[in-house]
């Protein structure tokens, strides 16, 4: 499997469960933190954390400290990065099967 290929598939993982994709979509609007994030999602504060978990995995969200309290964000640099080589891999043209 091509780097791409695993990237893609990292892609579905974090996007292939409505909870995750609603703290996405809600990320998209600001930064949040985890109980902000639950409500969006609609899911229990332990379950957005494990969602969490995994988008960090995906690199799709980043987090830091402020104070005592952990602020989610976005990681849109490795998403538009994801975006465009897989533009890139799409523009090139196909061989034709023999």
């Amino acid at each position: 499997m091509t780097d791409l290929c695993k990237e893609i598939n990292k892609l579905g993982k974090g996007i292939g469960n409505t909870a995750r994709y609603r703290i996405l979509e809600s990320l998209s609007q600001s930064p949040k933190m985890v109980g902000q994030l639950a409500k969006a999602a609609r899911v229990s504060q332990p379950a957005t954390s494990q969602h969490l978990k995994i988008l960090k995995a995906c690199n799709f969200v980043s987090d830091r400290k402020d104070g005592i309290a952990v602020v989610y964000y976005l990681n849109t640099g490795h998403m538009l990065n994801l975006l465009n080589k897989l533009g890139t891999a799409l523009k090139k043209p196909n061989k034709k099967l023999k």
